[in-house]
């Protein structure tokens, strides 16, 4: 992405968030328009398969704090691709190349950039692994982050799992060994003198800076360009890889896995693979955060006796619920330690909700019971109260 594009694109119109989106609201928006666009569910649609790119690319910098408050910081300097100019600068014109902000270079461009604190090296090379004009793109380079995504069971998301993972990412030419030449032996790009950059006027008293148009930003350029990846000296990768997904994550939890992204160049270190995880539901078992839930039914005179009722775990023996006299329909009981593993390594509880059954067929000898039940009680009202209270305000 160049400097122009970072500065003028708009990644919160692109999430449909406002600017002031707290995380769990762009996490939401992004879950949402990742499932609507991906390519997976769009096959053969260029269009979608576009739209999930620039979603992807905003959730990358949106979603990770650090990255927002940078890219935050770069558009309020910036604002619509202008610059902005501090107070005390008068409305006077400044010659300088946005090339001696992002480095921090001294001379004039140098001395202009130092009244903002010399941070937007800090800004531009965080998001973009690139260094100041005098940087050239022959160095090592940082491989991208790679987003995909994973469907569990609901009892995989609360054991954990180790599941097989397809990915396809740019990778270094296997054929040039990532050179771009078929002999291995590019030059530098006399365009750029190396940097992949070049500098391009904006009107405005100051020049932007745009991959260079003839090594494609990379600052070299191939000879003889290498016929499997075209010259460009990366080409596509798939490989399968087995990855674990820790127990107790959540339905549309973001996994971060360090170095398991796309490989770098020239020896750079690999980028990250972001995993979001999908659960699926169980017929019995719910989930209220670290704890499960399960509604287990009683019989009325469990109820109203009290009495022990055998209760199933999640890949557990059973638990026995002592449930006391007088029990109420609705009520919850609490079996400890066994709901969702947490971080340290501890577990949430079963949440067991009781459920009074009435049945639909009463034997000739149950009726009789229960109609000596409704004789012994019927001067007993259960509805007194709730007309007594129907009667104050």
């Amino acid at each position: 992405m160049s400097t122009k594009d970072f500065i003028e694109k708009d990644f919160y119109k692109v999430l449909g968030v406002p600017k002031d989106a707290t995380e769990a609201e762009i996490k939401k928006a992004y879950r949402k328009l990742a499932r609507e666009f991906h390519p997976d569910a769009n096959k053969g649609n260029t269009r979608a398969e576009e739209r999930f790119k620039e979603i992807s690319e905003a959730n990358d910098v949106l979603g990770d704090p650090k990255k927002r408050k940078e890219y935050d910081d770069a558009r309020a300097l910036f604002g619509n691709g202008g610059f902005r100019p501090g107070p005390g600068a008068g409305g006077g014109q400044f010659n300088f190349d946005l090339g001696d902000l992002f480095g921090g270079a001294g001379g004039a461009g140098g001395a202009q950039s130092g009244s903002f604190g010399g941070g937007l090296g800090d800004v531009f090379g965080g998001l973009f692994n690139r260094g100041g004009p005098g940087t050239t793109r022959t160095q090592p380079r940082r491989g991208q982050d790679v987003d995909t995504e994973v469907t569990l069971s609901f009892t995989e998301a609360i054991e954990g799992a180790t599941v097989p993972l397809r990915m396809t990412s740019q990778a270094p030419c296997k054929a040039c060994s990532g050179t771009g030449d078929k002999n291995g032996t590019p030059r530098v790009c006399p365009t750029c003198v190396g940097t992949g950059q070049v500098a391009r006027g904006s009107g405005g008293g100051f020049s932007l800076t745009d991959p260079c148009p003839d090594c494609k930003g990379r600052g070299l350029i191939a000879e003889h360009p290498c016929a499997e990846c075209s010259g460009s000296g990366r080409a596509k990768s798939s490989r399968t890889m087995q990855v674990r997904i820790p127990a107790g994550v959540t339905d549309g939890q973001r996994i971060r896995l360090r170095g398991k992204g796309a490989p770098g160049e020239r020896g750079g270190p690999a980028g990250d693979l972001y995993v979001t995880v999908h659960v699926g539901e169980h017929k019995v078992f719910g989930r209220k955060g670290d704890n499960l839930t399960v509604t287990v039914p009683v019989t009325f005179a469990e109820a109203a006796l009290g009495g022990e009722v055998r209760v199933p775990t999640l890949g557990g023996s059973p638990v026995t619920l002592k449930v006391p006299p007088g029990t109420p329909n609705g009520r919850t009981m609490r079996a400890r330690g066994k709901g969702a593993a947490r971080k340290d390594g501890s577990h949430g509880d079963l949440l067991i909700t009781v459920e009074v059954s009435v049945p639909k067929d009463l034997s000739g000898k149950a009726r009789e019971a229960l109609e000596a039940y409704r004789e012994a009680t019927a001067d007993e009202d259960p509805r007194a109260e709730l007309f007594e209270a129907a009667k104050g305000e």
